[in-house]
Formats: structure tokens, C-alpha cells, sequence
């Protein structure tokens, strides 16, 4: 496992982050769940803890409640940094707000048993919201000890900017972490608009059209959090570019709609053709094509067996030179 320093936060911090919204884990919590479904959870995220992989991802509505159970009955939290996030919108509410940000906190830090979360961030954002606003909540929360950092997951460049020239001219913390879609599949369409009509939605920085967002990052000591490296299992593996069909079998809704099209498909192949060439696999390629850019990166995956977590560790040894990462990405 490699490593590596988030600004402000002590601990060392995994480059493979574990994605709690599994199967598994919402089994674990799942009304009528027993004994066995909580094994099969800690199953899962002992393989990874045993891998290296000391960052978890969670959310108020995924993860925190089991990633709690499983690091106090192993000890093991002054050792993990986790991330979760506030203000998801629902079916009513952006919640981009005061009230809803500091109730989210509440109850995470109560579903995680901690004191204190690693690595806060807004779910989405509300750009009706000042920045300021927000940046103000959050240091609270940062004043108070319940945050260590924070950032923006589905926050724009610009609006980061925003917030950080707020904190900077009233001497506040700033954001130092961004949590985009991230990975060598463009997302041609936001796969979870139906899920949170209301608010801002997803915000990608992959694809030729967000080459000032990654040349941005570039330039900033920003964090980012790639959720979806994998394009939710578009690179994973199971499915070849000469049978597209078969990722309508395998892929779920969210991910044939953010992710199947031509030229990811076009990517896809020259994913297979390197990796036959190296000796690795598809996934492992995608994997490295994300820590190759030029800013820090970390990546969200949720793999569900000990093979494929060690097969993505194994991809942080894989080095890829300008001109392959550039002919992966159809430049």
C-alpha cells in the first residue's frame, strides 16, 4: 500500500480508500439482520484493513453505522481515517444549511462511536448558498474538534475557490479536500439526478470538456477523492469492449447511465490492449491511469473479494508513461 499526506491531517492516508456502499455493509444494517450478516461485513472490511487500506468513505446514508461497529469491536480507529459526508439533498430540502450540516455531524460522529471525524465533506452543493456560509458551519465544527478537514464532494472548482477566498480574507480554515467524480471514463450524463432532484448534482472532472478543473487541482493543494474510479464497474473486468451488451447485465442503472457510451467503450479497448501488453488487468490499468496525474489523487473503490482488493493495490506499482496515459484517454 502506498500513502500519503492530506494537508492538516496527522494521520497517513491510504491512496486506495474503501467505498463502504457495499452490499455487504447495507446488508449488515439492513431491518431483520443477524450475526451472519455483520460477519460477512467485518469479512470485508478486515480484508481491507489487512491490505493497507486504512481510509474509509461513508456517508450519512451508507456505511457509518457498520464502519463504527467494526472499528471499535477491532480497535482500530485512532488507526483509520474516515471520510463521510452532510446536506445529501432529498425529495423536499437542498439542505445546504446550518441546521441541516450541524444535524448530520451529530449523528455521524454518533453511527461512527468517535469524537471526531477525519474527513468531513458536503455531499453536494447549493450554489444559491454563499460559500461563506458554509465555510463559517464548518469551522465551527472544526473549532468545536469534531472535524479535523473539510471539503466539497460534487463541489465545482469555482465554487471551492469561492469558499477559499472567503475563509482566507475573514482567517478561517479552508477547504483542503474535493471529492469528484473521478476516473478515465467520462460521465456523458449525472447518473444520480433521479436519486436528488433538487440541488446541484454530480460534478465530474474527467473527460476533455473538464481539463481546466484538473489543471486547476494541479496547481492547489487540494486532496481529491475520485469516487467511481472504476466508472461503477465499468472498468472492472467483467465485460469485454467486443460484447458491450453484456454491461447491461452487469452494470446497475446509475452506472449505464453515467458511463456506457462510445468513447468510453473506445477507452475500454485500449484499456484491454494495455494491459495484455503489460501483463495486468483492466481494472489495474484504470487504476493507474488515475494515480498518474498530475495532482494528488486518491481513489474510492469497493471491491468485494481479497483478490481484487490485492490486484488494486498492486496497481499504485504500475507506471504508465505521458503517451499512454494520453492514448488511454483518446487525446
Amino acid at each position: 500500500m502506498k500513502y500519503s499526506a492530506v494537508k492538516e491531517l496527522e494521520k497517513k492516508v491510504s491512496k486506495l480508500v474503501f467505498g463502504t456502499a457495499t452490499p455487504a455493509l447495507f446488508a449488515a444494517v439492513a431491518p431483520g439482520a443477524g450475526e451472519a450478516e455483520k460477519a460477512a461485513a467485518f469479512k470485508l472490511l478486515d480484508m481491507a484493513y489487512d491490505a493497507g487500506i486504512n481510509t474509509f468513505d461513508c456517508a450519512a446514508h451508507y456505511g457509518e453505522e457498520i464502519l463504527g461497529m467494526w472499528m471499535e469491536e477491532r480497535g482500530v480507529r485512532d488507526n483509520c481515517a474516515v471520510i463521510t459526508k452532510c446536506a445529501h439533498p432529498n425529495k423536499w430540502r437542498t439542505r445546504v444549511n446550518d441546521f441541516d450540516m450541524l444535524s448530520d455531524a451529530h449523528d455521524s460522529l454518533a453511527k461512527l462511536r468517535t469524537d471526531c471525524i477525519d474527513i468531513y465533506m458536503l455531499h453536494r452543493d447549493d450554489r444559491s448558498v454563499p460559500a461563506g456560509i458554509i465555510v463559517e458551519t464548518m469551522n465551527r465544527l472544526y473549532d468545536e474538534g469534531k472535524i479535523k478537514v473539510f471539503g466539497g464532494s460534487n463541489w465545482t472548482h469555482q465554487r471551492i475557490e469561492e469558499a477559499n477566498e472567503y475563509a482566507d480574507k475573514h482567517g478561517l480554515v479552508p477547504f483542503t479536500v474535493s471529492s469528484p467524480n473521478f476516473g478515465l471514463a467520462e460521465q456523458v450524463e449525472d447518473p444520480w439526478r433521479c436519486d436528488a432532484p433538487l440541488g446541484d448534482g454530480c460534478v465530474t472532472i474527467s473527460g476533455p470538456e473538464n481539463a481546466d478543473a484538473r489543471r486547476w487541482y494541479a496547481s492547489r493543494d487540494i486532496a481529491v477523492f475520485a469516487y467511481s474510479s472504476l466508472a461503477r464497474g465499468f472498468f472492472s473486468g467483467a465485460f469485454t469492449s467486443d460484447h458491450p451488451d453484456d454491461a447491461k447485465k452487469i452494470m446497475d442503472g446509475p452506472g449505464l447511465t453515467g458511463y456506457f457510451c462510445e468513447s468510453n467503450l473506445e477507452r475500454l479497448r485500449r484499456c484491454e490492449q494495455l494491459a495484455g501488453e503489460k501483463k495486468v488487468s483492466v481494472p489495474q490499468i484504470a487504476l493507474a491511469w488515475i494515480f498518474s496525474q498530475k495532482f494528488d489523487v486518491f481513489a474510492l473503490s469497493s471491491p468485494v473479494t481479497r483478490e481484487q482488493i490485492d490486484q488494486n493495490v498492486r496497481a499504485l506499482d504500475i507506471v504508465l508513461t505521458e503517451d499512454e496515459r494520453a492514448w488511454l484517454n483518446l487525446e
